[in-house]
């Protein structure tokens, strides 16, 4: 299938490594050129060049925050200038969750990390759409995608399920007001992902819990209906389709991708 992406442009918050890194290859495989934003200077260097080397598209690596107002409005001014033009967004910035320490509990978080949590995912998919809109509404065509996450539709922890419940009533009011502009907005919510850090955790669950690391994957698989690891280009799969605009039925809808949650109905 064409997805009708070839000389689109892109911004991928979060690009240098992970999920965002994998939709930043794919969409470049599609033809897009990427600007892949983070705010690790060396990080973006070593995937912007990387990347241009896999795709032969431009990807420009911009350093930035998105818990700044300056830090995205110049994001967006220098990938403007870059491309002449922006069609696609895609948010996935956002402080790492999950791993080999537990979430905090009640009485351990603390003021300051609920607000830097919300102001960097919440509050930061928000500046970058505030900032991207307008671009999209003057050519009558964008996609803006946000990167939630399976604690939006389970409990086990306090700040992951109210970051990524809010991402996702933020992407349905944005799909609202700005569909009518041609810009559909989605979000969805990957549960475990095979990225760079996935062997760290494997091999820290085995050492944990006395196992091998194939028995210690198996246990971190078996909370999808497909009892394997998804893998961070399979997410990138989703992302490419709902940037296209092949896409155009979909707007203001949240798509678990994380290989199933068994047991569970969403209606």
């Amino acid at each position: 299938m064409d997805l009708e992406l070839a000389g689109k442009t892109a911004i991928v918050t979060g690009g240098s490594r992970g999920i965002g890194k994998a939709i930043a290859r794919q969409l470049a495989f599609e033809g897009v050129d990427v600007a892949i934003v983070a705010r690790g200077a060396e990080a973006l260097q070593v995937t912007a060049q990387e990347l241009t080397s896999e795709t032969g598209r431009k990807i420009l690596p911009i350093v930035a925050d998105t818990g700044s107002n300056e830090d995205v409005k110049a994001m967006v001014e220098q990938a403007v200038e870059a491309f002449g033009h922006l069609d696609i967004l895609s948010n996935g910035a956002g402080r790492v969750s999950g791993g080999t320490t537990p979430d905090p509990s009640l009485h351990e978080i603390t003021d300051d990390a609920f607000s830097s949590d919300m102001n960097v995912k919440v509050m930061g998919d928000l500046r970058c759409a505030r900032e991207v809109a307008p671009h999209m509404q003057r050519q009558g065509w964008g996609r803006i995608i946000n990167i939630g996450g399976g604690a939006g539709r389970r409990a086990g922890s306090i700040l992951a399920s109210t970051r990524n419940i809010a991402v996702v009533a933020l992407s349905k009011n944005l799909a609202d007001e700005l569909g009518p502009h041609g810009i559909n907005v989605n979000a969805i919510h990957p549960g475990t992902t095979r990225t760079e850090r996935t062997a760290g955790m494997i091999a820290d669950r085995a050492q944990r819990e006395g196992v091998s690391l194939e028995e210690a994957e198996r246990r971190m698989a078996a909370t999808n209906t497909v009892r394997r690891i998804i893998d961070a280009r399979e997410i990138a799969y989703v992302v490419a389709f709902l940037a296209s605009p092949k896409s155009v039925a979909i707007n203001g809808e949240v798509i678990s991708v994380g290989g199933g949650a068994p047991g569970s109905i969403y209606y």
